[in-house]
């Protein structure tokens, strides 16, 4: 049986082994899963098998400037009580120096680099990690950056974590204005980080939204094309101030843009700054958890 890398995917999502190990199981068991996983677990590489298919949706969102490399992860756990778990703690910290010292192209790269101060693959430490806590833990996502000025915050002891990358000249220390703009962006969350980023097609889609709200309103509809086209402009402008987080208002200063704040403070300091990219992880975001019905877990066992 021919063995793709989807059920090499497959196969490391439902045990946490690394691919290397996964491929070695399925051609052992001519791609039958159920005996890839036995395998596994025979060699006592998938110990943590039945965990690894646990839904974590909790866990900690990491932000932190290691030797200059700017680096964010997500690593997630089942419950929350865990993600304040010193041990757990110091693994995500862990992943992230990996991050630094790594410079992996890719999640499945960083999970086959040695993990920060041992011989193991992060892979293996994660599964380590499993056998010591009790609960499934997955290293979700990472951003690096090794150019600029990167500036971290994590809020809420890991519910979100921001890296703000700047680009900075003068030699100022720019650290409370993108501090300052982390918090912006995990307060509001937005979008895009300018204006210029906002697509094409999403303009149009928002233009088209515009047009059909006037012309479903008895005092727009009659109104010549060039006046609802100024309106839809002027919309325009209250969508990037709401989407946009140069144009957004300064949540410190409500009186001037995220923008002018930043070159403001950057003059006051006797230099430049100009935002180049930011990150921002909240932990759990976009996956799907459990809930668990109490009632029927009890039913299923008084069986």
């Amino acid at each position: 049986m021919a063995i793709t890398a989807q059920d090499v995917k497959n196969l490391r999502e439902m045990t946490g082994v690394g691919m290397m190990d996964c491929k070695k199981a399925l051609a052992a068991s001519d791609g039958d899963m159920d005996k890839a996983i036995e395998w596994l677990r025979e060699k006592g590489l998938a110990a943590s098998a039945k965990k690894a298919g646990r839904i974590a949706a909790e866990g900690m969102a990491y932000a932190a400037n290691i030797d200059g490399v700017g680096v964010v992860v997500e690593v997630n756990a089942e419950t929350d009580f865990v993600g304040k778990n010193e041990k757990f703690v110091d693994f995500v910290k862990g992943v992230a120096a990996t991050v630094a010292a790594c410079a992996p192209a890719d999640l499945d790269a960083l999970m086959e680099c040695k993990y920060n101060g041992t011989d193991l693959t992060v892979t293996q430490q994660q599964q380590e990690m499993v056998l010591v806590i009790g609960e499934n833990i997955k290293v979700r996502r990472f951003a690096r950056f090794a150019d600029g000025v990167s500036v971290p915050y994590i809020h809420a002891g890991g519910k979100i974590g921001v890296m703000v990358n700047l680009e900075v000249t003068g030699g100022i220390d720019a650290t409370e204005i993108g501090k300052d703009m982390a918090m912006q962006i995990a307060a509001l969350n937005p979008r895009f980080l300018d204006k210029s980023q906002v697509t094409q097609e999403v303009l149009d889609e928002e233009k088209k939204i515009l047009l059909a709200q006037m012309a479903n309103d008895p005092k727009m509809a009659n109104k010549p094309d060039k006046v609802k086209e100024n309106i839809v402009a002027g919309k325009l402008n209250k969508f990037y101030a709401e989407n946009c987080l140069l144009q957004q208002a300064f949540v410190k200063d409500g009186d001037v843009t995220v923008e002018q704040y930043m070159n403001a403070a950057a003059k006051k300091l006797g230099g430049t700054i100009t935002l180049k990219d930011a990150v921002r992880f909240e932990k759990g975001e976009g996956i799907e958890k459990k809930q668990e019905n109490f009632a029927e877990e009890i039913a299923k066992l008084a069986k």
